[in-house]
């Protein structure tokens, strides 16, 4: 069976959703570790409750940035795990991390990208008097947020919404695209390819997959 192992920094919802997933047997993988950079994260509590393994990295027991994206590595590649899976984990991975597990890493990103990379999506739609946020799926390159898409949920905006409004429905949605994805991947139907998203051995579109 493949390993899946994930990196948080909070409360751990979308864990949860992979927890479950797992659990009733729509991914056939097992949760191998659950890494956090906090040791305050809610996170780690999921994990220990569905006895998951949990490794805590602080930053400042490392002499940088690159020493403690190392040793997170060095723990993944000992465990042998066949795919990474970023879980609102605060922390940008430097690029020797990103690179030695090159298309094995995926994250969720609270926006319909290319638009609104980084941090305060939420905040950034609002002022841009946009009618629709969501949430993308992408393999994750040494570019922030720059990887290739492979699904994107999108939401309404409506008059009148406020950040908390916009970010219940995106989350609704997270939760139930990226096991998706997951699934994907660990079924082997998913591949990185030179920068590219494919899909059953289909490039995907910019924005990702799309159901005609």
């Amino acid at each position: 069976m493949k390993k899946i192992v994930v990196l948080i920094s909070g409360t751990g919802t979308n864990l949860q959703a992979l927890i479950d997933a797992c659990a009733a047997g729509r991914i056939n993988a097992r949760l191998a570790a659950v890494i956090s950079n906090q040791a305050s994260a809610l996170g780690l509590e999921r994990a220990k409750t569905a006895q998951i393994p949990t490794a805590l990295f602080i930053r400042r027991d490392f002499a940088d940035h690159a020493a403690m994206d190392q040793a997170i590595g060095d723990y993944i590649e000992k465990i042998g795990a066949d795919l990474i899976v970023l879980a609102g984990y605060m922390k940008i991975l430097s690029e020797g991390f990103v690179t030695r597990f090159a298309g094995k890493i995926l994250n969720i990103h609270p926006s319909l990208l290319p638009k609104y990379k980084g941090l305060n999506t939420y905040q950034q739609v609002l002022d841009a008097g946009d009618s629709e946020h969501g949430a993308s799926v992408h393999f994750v390159t040494p570019e922030l947020d720059g990887g290739a898409v492979i699904l994107q949920a999108k939401v309404p905006i409506f008059p009148g919404d406020d950040i908390s409004d916009i970010e219940a429905r995106v989350k609704t949605q997270e939760l139930q695209i990226y096991p998706l994805v997951v699934k994907w991947f660990i079924d082997g139907r998913l591949q990185e390819i030179q920068g590219k998203a494919y899909l059953d051995g289909k490039l995907l579109p910019e924005n990702g997959y799309a159901d005609e």
